[in-house]
């Protein structure tokens, strides 16, 4: 039924709350805010950077892009390597491809950066497209990343499935008329993923798998 498959990174791929967290603490340290608790910061893992601290922390647009270049500081010299694949990912991703479909990555986090992560843990090969946002913030909503992936590949909605563990994956996935199965062993719950209107919930990457081998 799905021969397209576009996978969220963070939350979904890997378990990035380590190094997002981090390089959030440092910006706000720089930016001498106060840090808040763990729980607190949980929200940023997922939806874009700059969407996350305008909310949160009523910043204008100019603030919002010092904090994110605060944030690069830390991420780009250790934050994107405070991370681990989650387990049953890389069987999945093998499964899938065995079975003729086709899969990309659909990330808020600049393109350059998912890149560089799935070099790292040897995932890249798995994936015939790697899109994400713009340094520029001119693309970094999850709908604007799914449109211009589908546009760069040619592909339709019809067959195509988002998987991702946030409602902003749900709704961006919604925007070009593409369903969403939801990715319940990352950093949203069920109550989030099902108002959002994910069609599936699964609570491990085997679960993903079996949903989709079976339909």
């Amino acid at each position: 039924m799905y021969n397209t498959l576009f996978f969220d990174l963070d939350g979904t791929i890997t378990d990035s709350g380590p190094g997002i967290l981090n390089s959030v603490r440092y910006a706000l340290e720089k930016l001498r805010l106060p840090v808040p608790e763990t729980q607190a910061l949980l929200s940023f893992i997922g939806p874009p950077l700059m969407d996350s601290f305008m909310k949160k922390y009523e910043m204008d647009e100019e603030e919002a892009e010092q904090a994110v270049s605060y944030y690069r500081e830390y991420y780009v010299e250790k934050g994107m390597y405070e991370n681990l694949v989650y387990d049953g990912i890389p069987e999945l991703l093998e499964n899938l491809n065995q079975s003729g479909c086709t899969l990309y990555i659909a990330t808020s986090k600049p393109e350059v950066f998912a890149k560089q992560i799935l070099a790292h843990f040897e995932l890249t090969k798995h994936f015939k497209g790697i899109y994400g946002a713009s340094l520029d913030s001119s693309r970094s909503s999850k709908g604007a990343v799914i449109r211009y992936g589908m546009a760069e590949e040619n592909v339709s909605a019809a067959g195509s499935l988002m998987i991702g563990d946030r409602e902003h994956d749900v709704l961006g996935a919604m925007e070009n008329q593409v369903e969403c199965i939801g990715a319940l062993y990352g950093y949203g719950d069920r109550e989030e993923l099902e108002t959002a209107g994910a069609i599936y919930l699964a609570e491990t990457p085997k679960m993903i798998g079996d949903f989709l081998l079976k339909n």
